[in-house]
């Protein structure tokens, strides 16, 4: 009975010893980030409040915190859009190959950098750090691309991005804090390097794949000069390159769209202009990550923290 009470009487201690000046930081430590959340949320909300509002007011800037004249003929004219449908399934397919191919290339170089018997593991180290400092420059990038055969290829979508130095710095400090008495036992068991890779350096560093599967997943969905560098042609157009190229010319996108017969409404307040193309391509393009991207964030701390602190 003893040993129940002593946690009942510690914490009321601790709450007893609280004074006015720590509830008031509690407060304003509360207020500073509901504010900072309030911040970062709203140019989304803005967005999308801007993209089903009237139009004519959305013109003249009168959509600020509530939509008003709420419709989604917006979104039915841009969905008509030729080539949206290939370029979603382009950019779903780069995501998440890019994705899978990332992890796992950058997982096994991360590893080979954190055993000690790999051949010159510390010059092949550095060279590795190098390329996050130094870059040959956009023309003897593009003339490499070239001369692979990458041009009009999906997979320059996949191989230059295959490996990256700083998730492999991630992964190779995470792989280090694992026991290395695990995989002694599995070398007496008679385990080699694959064995012990995926059998048991994997499975332990999920939190850590987890967060560069996410870091990866986002660029790729976000990347888009590489499509206008290396894609001449439509066939592998993305949904962000869509988006930068209507951007760019959404006055003649919002002509089209109201002189092509897709709308059978003359009013104001339905008619496309450049801005509210602008608003609706753009909360098209982020709501898939915003949708995935809540869900992976629990891993970071942890993914990140537990490969930083070593000992």
């Amino acid at each position: 009975m003893l040993s129940k009470r002593i946690p009942l009487r510690v914490s009321a201690r601790l709450k007893s010893r609280r004074t006015a000046g720590d509830t008031v930081i509690d407060i304003l430590i509360c207020l500073f980030f509901g504010i900072f959340a309030i911040i970062c949320i709203y140019p989304f909300y803005y967005i999308f409040i801007n993209s089903i509002s009237a139009n004519d007011l959305v013109e003249r800037g009168r959509i600020v915190f509530l939509p008003q004249g709420i419709h989604f003929n917006n979104y039915a004219k841009v969905l008509e859009l030729k080539g949206l449908g290939m370029a979603v399934v382009n950019s779903l397919l780069r995501t998440g190959l890019g994705t899978v191919v990332h992890v796992i290339s950058t997982a096994f170089v991360g590893y080979a950098m954190s055993r000690q018997e790999f051949w010159h593991r510390k010059f092949w180290y550095r060279f590795m750090i190098i390329t996050m400092y130094l870059s040959a420059g956009v023309v003897p990038v593009y003339l490499n691309m070239r001369m692979l055969g990458l041009l009009n290829n999906f997979m320059v979508y996949i191989l230059p991005g295959a490996v990256s130095a700083y998730n492999m710095i991630l992964i190779k400090t995470y792989m280090e804090s694992i026991a290395v008495s695990l995989e002694e036992s599995a070398v007496l068991d008679g385990a080699g390097y694959a064995v012990r890779f995926t059998r048991i350096i994997l499975p332990l560093s999920k939190p850590i794949l987890a967060t560069v599967a996410v870091f990866k997943a986002v660029n790729e969905w976000n990347a888009y000069m590489d499509t206008i560098l290396y894609m001449s042609s439509g066939k592998f157009q993305t949904l962000q390159s869509m988006l930068w190229r209507y951007l760019n010319q959404a006055t003649e996108l919002s002509k089209m769209l109201m002189n092509g017969g897709i709308s059978d409404s003359a009013a104001a307040s339905f008619e496309l202009n450049p801005i509210s193309v602008r608003h609706t391509l753009t909360f098209i393009t982020v709501l898939p990550i915003l949708c995935v991207y809540p869900y992976f964030q629990r891993f970071f701390v942890k993914g990140i923290m537990i490969g930083a602190v070593k000992g």
